[in-house]
């Protein structure tokens, strides 16, 4: 009885951990090159994107949400998330 429960117990863990790493964003570091306000776009100097398979480049990424594209300054070092949403990488968040 003891094993069945602690089998049932070890899933339940292994479960939630799976769940909670999915939400896990990874932040990359990153330099600023551009911003583009007017097309909601920034160019970023970029550290190797894991989460996207993507080595190390400057690029230009869409931002949906335009409070996050005032916080942005060319010449800035960031930390930020890049996701593909609906077939564009896009900058999800920046810290």
């Amino acid at each position: 009885m003891k094993t069945a429960m602690i089998k049932i117990s070890v899933a339940v863990l292994l479960s939630a951990s799976a769940v909670f790493g999915a939400f896990a964003q990874e932040f990359t570091k990153g330099v600023v090159n551009k911003v583009d306000a007017k097309a909601n776009k920034v160019t970023i100097k970029h550290e190797e994107l894991k989460n996207l398979d993507m080595p190390a480049m400057t690029m230009v990424f869409r931002v949906e949400d335009p409070a996050l594209l005032e916080r942005l300054k060319e010449g800035s070092k960031i930390e930020f998330v890049a996701e593909r949403v609906n077939g564009k990488l896009t900058v999800t968040e920046v810290k």
